[in-house]
């Protein structure tokens, strides 16, 4: 009897905003995350801040109120718990991937936040994944230097496609440069093989 087939990747665009440079003695003040090629799908919620500590420059990226977050924001324990919930749903559809630029940025905070408050991360123990600036490298041939997202979005014609340090908008904002993409990566392997076959 044959397997059925595989459900395909679903790869999960995930943005985050942060008062400072790690997690712990910082917060993660936003997350939000957009499905590749599925726009439909997404996820963002706004996180109480866990200390005292904040970088005033680091805060003022994502224009978010720090007073506001302590009085109104969901504790961490309750929008990681949703957050993993939402990424848990998505298997219904797929196989969710971890998506981000750059994933370590991102990744800590978001591998922290999920370890630290729920115990288990939907992404895997690592928490590891795809980060967009590696594989546009090696996809292109590119150095680290030329490989920049505002590079990428040049390259790719996406130049009216913004990043507004929201974070739910950042996630769908990546999510359509990595759709991008992949489409760009298939249309050339398309013309390859027709070459192929004449």
């Amino acid at each position: 009897m044959a397997k059925p087939p595989r459900p395909p990747e679903l790869y999960v665009a995930v943005d985050i905003e942060a008062d400072g440079p790690i997690p712990g003695p910082y917060s993660m003040i936003s997350l939000g995350m957009s499905v590749v090629s599925r726009p439909e799908h997404s996820f963002y919620t706004e996180l109480r801040p866990i200390s005292d500590d904040f970088v005033p420059e680091a805060l003022a990226v994502s224009g978010l109120d720090r007073d506001r977050l302590l009085r109104e924001a969901p504790a961490p324990e309750d929008a990681m718990e949703r957050a993993a919930t939402w990424v848990e749903g998505l298997r219904t559809v797929g196989r969710p991937v971890f998506l981000a630029g750059p994933a370590v940025w991102d990744g800590m905070f978001l591998h922290w936040y999920f370890m630290r408050y729920i115990g288990k991360s939907p992404f895997g123990v690592t928490g590891a994944g795809v980060d967009l600036r590696s594989y546009w490298m090696g996809l292109t041939g590119r150095e680290w230097s030329s490989s920049r997202k505002s590079d990428i979005k040049q390259s790719l014609g996406l130049t009216g496609l913004p990043h507004t340090h929201h974070a739910g908008e950042d996630a769908a904002e990546l999510a359509q440069v990595f759709e991008t993409i992949l489409n760009r990566r298939a249309e050339a392997a398309g013309a390859a093989d027709r070459r192929t076959e004449n």
